[in-house]
């Protein structure tokens, strides 16, 4: 299979944008939590779960789709967004609380939705499966060759939601696409504590009309060429399908996770096989794009990210800042 340049360039951009945006959080977040770290105060209160690391699961499978295509998201979920065509300069507002966000600055990081393209975060562990066989059931009575994809972490392949909607999905031939971003931990417990089988593709194996894949070593072009098949088997007609991806999660569970649970050596070790800087020097070794080009592609996409952020800083929240200010502080 040939991948074009223009979607070779647009999966680098995309990775760049979303790891530009996710590192621009980092920042944005601590403001205001030091020196005692406080979860309920600064410039962005609540939890935050990034997923700096796991640009390939979002862009590979965003490729393929369009804005009449739906995605659910985890708690996880600016990659899925972003990779989605999400609004960015709504979504920073809404996690920022503005009044310009997408719910108006009451739903926040972990509750983001953008109907124009498709796209909820269902926020609980597996809770946007179930949404996302609802979308595929609506494609396949309207007839349409839509697909819904929901993402997951591979601990939400334990819970009932992800068996019961593939039982369905699979009983009633649903253009369903799981991806379950394996990043080796759910929170602090590592997969090979709480799960019995080795990748959740296998689990397609128990129900008649279900495939299963599995993408080695976060590679986003395995993925691009993976979900091909699932998404073009999906508007077939031919049923569900469960997408694992070995990914890694440089971060913690949360923004301020001790990461207890993790060996010292482990993120410096993955961060030397980072899928962008080996998408960035397979481009050049290959002649597919220049420095330059590279250069402008990440130019476009940290120009995206700053304007979305000025956009969030400066809009107005939905009380006045003073009772903000009463509320978390």
């Amino acid at each position: 299979m040939t991948i074009s340049k223009e979607k070779l360039l647009w999966m680098y951009e995309t990775m760049y944008k979303i790891r530009y945006y996710e590192d621009s959080m980092v920042e944005a977040y601590s403001e205001g939590k030091k020196p005692v770290f406080n979860i309920g105060a600064g410039t962005v209160p609540g939890e935050m779960h990034l997923a700096t690391g796991q640009e390939p699961a979002a862009v590979g499978i965003c490729a393929h789709l369009t804005k009449d295509d739906t995605v659910t998201a985890p708690h996880r979920p600016h990659h899925h967004a972003i990779a989605k065509g999400i609004d960015l300069d709504r979504m920073t507002a809404e996690i920022f609380g503005k009044e310009t966000g997408l719910g108006k600055g009451k739903g926040g990081h972990m509750h983001l939705f953008d109907p124009n393209v498709k796209f909820s975060c269902g926020g609980i562990v597996a809770a946007g499966i179930p949404q996302a066989v609802g979308a595929a059931l609506v494609a396949k009575q309207k007839k349409k060759d839509w697909v819904a994809v929901a993402f997951i972490g591979e601990g939400a392949a334990n819970a009932g939601a992800f068996h019961e909607s593939l039982n369905l999905a699979s009983l009633w031939k649903l253009p369903l696409i799981i991806v379950v971003e394996n990043n080796s931990y759910g929170i602090s417990v590592p997969k090979e504590s709480s799960t019995s089988i080795s990748s959740n593709d296998k689990r397609a194996a128990a129900y008649e009309h279900a495939e299963g894949y599995y993408v080695k070593d976060n590679d986003p072009l395995e993925m691009y060429k993976t979900s091909e098949q699932a998404v073009e088997r999906a508007r077939r007609g031919e049923g569900p399908s469960i997408i694992e991806i070995e990914t890694y999660r440089y971060l913690g569970h949360f923004q301020g996770d001790p990461e207890l649970y993790r060996d010292k050596e482990e993120v410096p070790s993955l961060r030397e096989k980072d899928p962008i800087e080996r998408l960035k020097q397979q481009f050049v070794s290959e002649g597919i794009a220049s420095e330059e080009e590279i250069s402008d592609l990440e130019s476009n996409g940290k120009n995206e990210v700053d304007k979305a952020y000025h956009f969030a800083r400066e809009s107005a929240y939905p009380r006045t800042e003073a009772a903000l200010e009463d509320l978390y502080c």
